[in-house]
Parts: structure tokens; C-alpha cells; sequence
């Protein structure tokens, strides 16, 4: 989607990833097939181009070192070292004064039990590095064992975190150029089903004072990364919101996630801009665009749904239903538990 996005301007891409079948070559002007730790090849692709980012926060910080050695890479190193090491993450959070889960290192058993005492139970233990759509964590439960639960996650360094008693899950897709601009679309409710981001509604339905603190924050993090891209800044809310006091209600920051994210895909067909071209002219250094949600003035929302695993078999279905933007990602099999597509919906508002 980036890569089309880019195509758009007038932009090729050349796509360096380790999958041989990955979709983004369908429509990438060239390709480079090989590891990430492959120090040779990587210095071969940023002499191959003039400005190189990333999709997802999980490439190596020394293969992104290597590549700022002789290409601009945006984002930069430093928000790709925070953001994909969660303990780093919550303490860059905290030190900006920004609300956090409760969490506590875990670099052993023994410090499991530590943090377990501080904590408490029931919490969360995930491990620092290489987790997403709940993979990399497991729920810490009344009674179970300590040891056997460490040496479940494979006994990498982990962090446990306590469970918030959240009302909804948000997220703020907002975008940052290299001279500070900013700009943020509509705050957007999140919806899991097994850990796996299932749905996406846009305009989320807060008080003004929370979607405007809640992107007030996402400035705040951009700002003190340097960040330049797209970024995804993911939030619960805490407190009730039936009773539309937001003086009762908080936000705590769950997760940084560098790139363009999935709760930010009903920007394809809701937004007049789309969160991929954004990101693109973001890191080229070109104006950065409107992200004014289309339907807002009648009163009309945006869904996005995703569809996972064997809920892509259902597309001639889909593509029947009036109103319904389909969009398929390329993938060659159908897994449990695999993002392989979304379907977008504008929905009319009260004036429509």
C-alpha cells in the first residue's frame, strides 16, 4: 500500500524484504530478496536509493544503523530502537510525563516474582522485543507457576505489565515532518477479538476534551522522538463514559508503533487522504496533507473490519454489498489468525 501510494506521486519503490513472496513485489519497481542481518547486500540497497523507511517496527536496529550510514532513513533510528523494545518504550513514556500501564522489568524468574509482588496478579508478561496481535505474552494468573511461566516465553528478557480496567481501546494516526509539521485524523475506537485488531470505527465516540488530549499526547511523543512519518500512538481509556464527564475519564499510552498502522486503513477510503500517501510525503519532506474525514459534516462514520484467515473466502460476498470497499493484501494462504484483507464502509450519517 505504500508502494502504491508512492506510485501516485510519481515515486518508484525498491523493496528490500526477507519473504520471496512478499506481495509488496507485485507492485514495487524493483526488489531485493535477503536478510536482514545481511550487512553486504543491505549496504548494496542504500546506495541503490535515495531515502528508505519501514513497514513494521521488527527490523533490526543494526540493519537500520547500517543503512543511515549511506542513505536518510525516516524514521530514524532512535524512535525504531524505542518503539521496538517495550521496556525502553514505557520508560521513554514515563520520562515525557505520559501516562503509562503500570510495568516492571523482567530479565529473570526471580525477578518475575519481584514484579509479581509489585504488580500483582492477574497481569500480563510479554516478552520485550518481537511481539504484535498477541503473540510474545501470556496472562499471569492467581496460582500459576513463575518459573514455568518465564521459560514459556523462551526466557528473553520480558516486561509484566498490570491489567487496566479500560472502557474502549483508541488509537491516533497523525503524521510529522522532518520541519515539525503535524497534522492527526479523527481519534479511532478499537475493536480485538484474540488479540487481533478486528474492527475500526472513526470518528471514536468521546467527549471533545479526551480525542483532543488524546492527539495533544500523539504530538507530544512525535515531538520528542524527532519523528518523521506516519505514527500510530494506541491509548485506552479509562473511566466511564456513558455519563459524558471527561473530567472522570484518563488515557493511558498502551503502545508506540512507528509506520503507518492497521487502525488507520479506513484512511484509504474514509479520508481525503490516505495515511500511506501521508506517510510518503512526510518522509520525502513534501506538504503534508488534509486528513478531514469524508462524511464528517452530515454526521456519518467510517468502519474498517478485517479479515482474518478463512473470512477472506467470503470476497464475492463482500464485493456484492453497495457501499463496501474491498481491499485483498496478496497473500497465497489463508492462515488462523492472518490479516488478509479489510473492507471499508462509509456510513451515512442522520443528514444523508
Amino acid at each position: 500500500m505504500l508502494a502504491l501510494a508512492a506510485a501516485k506521486l510519481g515515486l518508484k519503490t525498491h523493496v528490500y524484504a526477507e519473504d520471496p513472496d512478499s506481495p509488496a513485489f507485485d507492485v514495487a519497481s524493483a526488489r531485493t530478496i535477503a536478510s536482514y542481518e545481511d550487512e553486504v547486500t543491505l549496504a548494496e540497497f542504500a546506495r541503490a536509493v535515495e531515502l528508505i523507511t519501514y513497514e513494521f517496527e521488527n527490523v533490526p536496529s543494526r540493519a537500520v544503523s547500517i543503512l543511515s550510514e549511506a542513505c536518510l532513513v525516516r524514521p530514524g533510528p532512535k524512535a525504531l530502537a524505542i518503539c521496538q523494545d517495550r521496556l525502553v518504550e514505557k520508560e521513554f513514556l514515563t520520562a515525557a510525563g505520559i501516562k503509562t500501564t503500570p510495568y516492571a522489568r523482567v530479565d529473570d524468574a526471580g525477578a518475575l516474582a519481584r514484579a509479581v509482588a509489585q504488580i500483582g496478579r492477574p497481569s500480563i508478561l510479554k516478552t520485550r522485543r518481537f511481539g504484535y496481535d498477541g503473540k510474545g505474552q501470556l496472562l499471569l494468573r492467581e496460582g500459576a507457576d513463575l518459573a514455568v511461566t518465564f521459560r514459556t516465553l523462551g526466557g528473553t528478557p520480558a516486561i509484566l505489565e498490570a491489567i487496566v480496567p479500560f472502557s474502549r481501546e483508541i488509537s491516533v494516526i497523525a503524521a510529522r515532518g522532518p520541519g515539525g509539521m503535524f497534522v492527526a485524523y479523527d481519534v479511532c475506537e478499537n475493536i480485538h477479538e484474540n488479540h487481533i485488531l478486528k474492527s475500526t470505527r472513526a470518528p471514536a465516540l468521546l467527549p471533545s476534551e479526551i480525542t483532543a488530549e488524546a492527539v495533544r499526547l500523539t504530538w507530544v511523543i512525535a515531538d520528542a522522538l524527532d519523528y518523521c512519518g506516519v505514527i500510530a500512538v494506541e491509548m485506552f481509556v479509562v473511566g466511564e463514559i456513558s455519563g459524558g464527564d471527561a473530567s472522570k475519564i484518563e488515557l493511558c499510552v498502551n503502545e508506540i508503533a512507528p509506520r503507518v498502522h492497521n487502525s488507520g486503513h479506513w484512511t484509504l477510503d474514509g479520508a481525503v487522504t490516505s495515511q500511506f500517501e501521508q506517510h510518503i510525503r512526510a518522509i520525502a519532506g513534501w506538504p503534508l496533507a488534509a486528513t478531514s474525514r469524508l462524511g464528517a459534516q452530515s454526521g456519518g462514520h467510517v468502519e474498517m473490519e478485517n479479515l482474518i484467515g478463512e473470512d477472506v473466502l467470503a470476497w464475492a460476498k463482500i464485493l456484492s454489498e453497495p457501499g463496501v470497499s474491498l481491499h485483498l493484501y496478496g497473500k497465497a494462504e489463508a492462515r488462523p489468525g492472518r490479516k488478509m484483507g479489510h473492507i471499508t464502509r462509509i456510513v451515512p450519517g442522520p443528514d444523508q
